[in-house]
């Protein structure tokens, strides 16, 4: 497959984990499918284009010690698409663990659909501002992610 193609085949994976999300969220198989079915096919495609490929995205100085090695790791094509599926992957677990953490607290699953799109949309800042929103309903800070 080419770069191209991996791109839109883990787009289009990620969209479909999300839309299970966001419609199903309480539905006993969709843990399951997200993480097991998108999540983790996700994290293989990724640790392919890592094996494959970040030996000679490092070869021209590329590498993870300064901003200007993190700039020429990602010069080609195969180093962003590992980085944009690493984004994709990480930002469904989180949609993730938002919808089963809301429903674990019985926050209303329509309540927490922002959080879901800024997740999806700008990941961390889904993440901090249903955090922000969680501590302020149980009244609980610093934040316990696996809280029960």
């Amino acid at each position: 497959m080419t770069p191209e193609q991996i791109f839109s085949l883990a787009s289009t994976l990620a969209l479909v984990g999300w839309v299970v999300i966001v419609i199903a969220p309480h539905w006993q198989h969709t843990r399951a499918l997200v993480f097991s079915g998108v999540v983790l096919l996700l994290s293989a495609l990724y640790a392919y284009l890592i094996l494959r490929y970040m030996g000679a995205a490092t070869q021209n100085g590329g590498g993870f010690g300064s901003l200007k090695e993190v700039t020429l790791l990602f010069q080609t094509p195969e180093a962003l698409l590992a980085g944009w599926i690493h984004y994709l992957a990480f930002d469904l677990m989180t949609g993730l663990w938002i919808s089963v953490d809301a429903a674990k607290r019985g926050i209303n699953r329509w309540f927490t659909l922002p959080f879901l799109f800024l997740t999806f949309m700008l990941g961390p800042i889904g993440l901090l501002t249903y955090s922000i929103t969680r501590s302020i309903v149980t009244k609980r800070f610093p934040i316990d992610p696996f809280e029960l």
